[in-house]
């Protein structure tokens, strides 16, 4: 993701994410450290035309990195797009040498947690009221790069 995708980025974010969208300065200071070193990594997936129709970044910092948002517009969920950029996070975090990578999902969102689940995320514990205003509650999952092989990631997507 570049600066000049954030235009298009906001036009999915408060659809996606109708109760808990970034803003546009969240993005910008996101992107401030999306530079080789630094301690983030975004992406964006586009269609034929060009369109932005999925976006995900992520934070690392030592052994530790954070999914800090995966987005598929509608139209494209449900055909691979979301396992693609998960996987390309996880790929980074691997690349960067972290032990382990974490995120938050609503409660109520299942179908996230069945992607997650399939690449090997386990759950490790809840966040009450993580979600503002909403006041959902998140469920914190893991992916502990030590017990599993870097191959192994691979092999989660294809199969």
């Amino acid at each position: 993701m570049r600066w000049w995708d954030i235009e298009s980025v906001m036009v999915l974010e408060p659809r996606l994410f109708p109760e808990d969208a970034w803003s546009r300065g969240m993005y910008w200071s996101e992107l401030a450290e999306a530079y080789p070193g630094g301690s983030r990594h975004y992406v964006v997936a586009v269609d034929a035309s060009g369109a932005v129709v999925g976006y995900a970044g992520m934070m690392a910092v030592g052994a530790d990195a954070d999914v800090q948002t995966i987005g598929v517009d509608t139209g494209h969920q449900g055909a691979g797009l979301g396992a693609m950029l998960l996987e390309e996070l996880i790929g980074e975090s691997v690349r960067r040498g972290c032990a382990e990578l974490l995120l938050e999902v609503r409660v109520d969102n299942l179908r996230a947690q069945r992607l997650y689940e399939r690449f090997g995320f386990e759950p490790v514990g809840i966040r009450r009221g993580y979600y503002q205003p909403a006041n959902v509650d998140a469920l914190v999952m893991r992916l502990d790069h030590l017990a599993s092989e870097s191959s192994d990631l691979k092999d989660h997507h294809n199969g």
